[in-house]
């Protein structure tokens, strides 16, 4: 089996990469892909960049050219559920664009033509990710991640997005890479560390637990990828 493994950032598969020490770099599309073989299974991961069209253009390519059957999504988001603390975890069971308006013709935000609001991610990869992160004590919570090609930190836009969207964390790659896996028929686990809460303070409060965050994150999909 082939999996594949993103993150946005470097800090967001650094954690990975140190873990299995032994990797074959491999550039390709503007990008670095690093292959991990395993006993039973290979490992493709790397970070796509920050933003919409650079994860899409990534899990395209792992599932396109590299053939990956499964996808993780590992990294950081801004918390927008009063619930959630810095640290958290935070399964992303559906996932919507709140950047997308084309409201103008009568359609709901997020919505794009031909598409949905909302991106559904698969039950089984996030029921192993649940159990394992009950088994180690960590907090963890299934909720709608909102994704925009924004980088949140005004209360009045967390408001509206929480609002229009019923969302619980926000950040900026997750359902582009939905959108990829659901029309290409791949498991798509999305898993979110929360490192900030996408209020007015929320750079500094990124800046400040952004790689603690995703080691939290990481070592939750080491372990998964043991059980998968």
């Amino acid at each position: 089996m082939i999996v594949g493994i993103m993150g946005a950032m470097p800090e967001e598969i650094a954690p990975l990469l140190a873990h299995y020490q032994t990797y074959e770099s491999i550039s390709f599309g503007g990008n670095t892909f690093y292959k991990v073989v395993l006993e039973s299974k290979t490992l493709i991961i790397a970070y796509s960049r920050i933003g919409k069209v650079h994860s899409a253009l990534t899990a395209s390519t792992m599932i396109l050219h590299f053939g990956c059957e499964k996808i993780i999504f590992n990294g950081v988001a801004g918390g927008i559920n009063p619930q959630y603390k810095i640290g958290d975890l935070v399964l992303g069971e559906k996932l919507c664009q709140h950047d997308v308006d084309i409201t103008i013709f009568g359609h709901p935000f997020g919505y794009f033509s031909e598409g949905k609001v909302f991106t559904q991610t698969d039950t089984a990869l996030n029921g192993i990710a649940e159990k394992i992160a009950k088994k180690n004590g960590w907090t963890i919570y299934q909720g709608v991640i909102a994704t925009g090609d924004q980088f949140i930190s005004s209360k009045e836009r967390k408001d509206w997005i929480k609002n229009e969207f019923n969302a619980d964390a926000i950040e900026m790659e997750g359902a582009s890479v939905a959108v990829v896996c659901d029309n290409l028929g791949i498991p798509l686990c999305v898993i979110r560390a929360i490192s900030d809460n996408a209020g007015d303070e929320a750079l500094v409060s990124y800046e400040e637990f952004l790689e603690t965050s995703a080691r939290v994150s990481a070592s939750l999909v080491i372990q998964m990828i043991d059980e998968i």
